[in-house]
């Protein structure tokens, strides 16, 4: 029970972001001090930013609603968080910089990731 409701609260979360980024996706990126530019920054801020977030959703989402799929969806976000948290390393080491917010999101990448795994494993037993 404890994995779906952790789930159906991801799943909100990765909605909530995904909306705004499909659609304020320069209001979102200029939040997190992020600078836009080029032909297609807008296109691919909506893409990778809002549509992937919304399909992550969707995913959570169903993990929450269908027994059958929690398991995939703790994977997925495993996999999903564990990928940002290795990216946000290769900056530390690469001496990058970042806004607050930025830690924000990565103190919550890393959270996630840890709840997601733990969570696996206490179903794994």
């Amino acid at each position: 029970m404890i994995s779906r409701i952790f789930l159906a609260l991801v799943g909100l979360l990765f909605l909530a972001f995904g909306l705004w980024s499909i659609t304020d996706p320069l209001g979102m990126t200029s939040q997190l001090g992020v600078d836009v530019s080029g032909i297609s920054g807008t296109f691919e801020m909506r893409g990778i930013y809002g549509g992937v977030s919304l399909g992550a959703a969707l995913l959570c989402l169903f993990g929450a609603l269908r027994p059958a799929m929690t398991d995939a969806a703790l994977w997925f976000v495993t996999a999903y968080m564990g990928g940002y948290v290795i990216g946000r390393g290769a900056s530390l080491i690469s001496g990058d910089t970042a806004m607050s917010s930025s830690w924000v999101f990565a103190a919550y990448e890393g959270l996630m990731l840890i709840l997601a795994a733990a969570l696996l494993y206490r179903r794994a037993k």
